[in-house]
């Protein structure tokens, strides 16, 4: 599937190649830190299928519980996460979800690192729900 997208001031765009079957949550706390939210959703995409077209996204090294460097791709003017790719030798892209047009069609397939999933994560559909902001 051919997915473009960028970031929310738009300095940043790309285009890749994904397989949507592949779309995860990840629920690891570093996740969870650095979207700001309970988890965060992306899609892989070989490097070979990842293809910046404006912009250079600023990148945050952090180590991973196995101690594999991911560097975090992200716009330093509007602060949107991009991607993860290995800090040493990128081969993917794991592309934020939220960052692609397509974003609708992107619909999870599995989860991943749920000992650190918040509970309220797993049941939000009896919430009420609005259009908008109430305010």
């Amino acid at each position: 599937m051919h997915i473009s997208g960028g970031c929310h001031c738009g300095a940043i765009t790309y285009e890749a190649e994904v397989d949507p079957a592949t779309v995860s949550l990840c629920h690891c706390t570093d996740c969870q830190i650095l979207t700001g939210t309970a988890y965060r959703c992306s899609v892989p995409a070989k490097k070979a299928d990842f293809r910046l077209l404006s912009g250079v996204p600023k990148i945050y090294v952090k180590v991973g519980e196995s101690g594999a460097r991911r560097a975090q791709g992200f716009c330093g003017n509007c602060g949107t996460p991009i991607y993860a790719t290995s800090a040493e030798n990128p081969q993917a892209y794991g592309i934020r979800t939220g960052s692609a047009r397509e974003r609708a069609q992107l619909l999870p397939t599995t989860q991943i690192w749920c000992r650190s999933a918040l509970a309220w994560t797993t049941n939000i559909a009896n919430l009420p729900k609005s259009e908008k902001s109430p305010a």
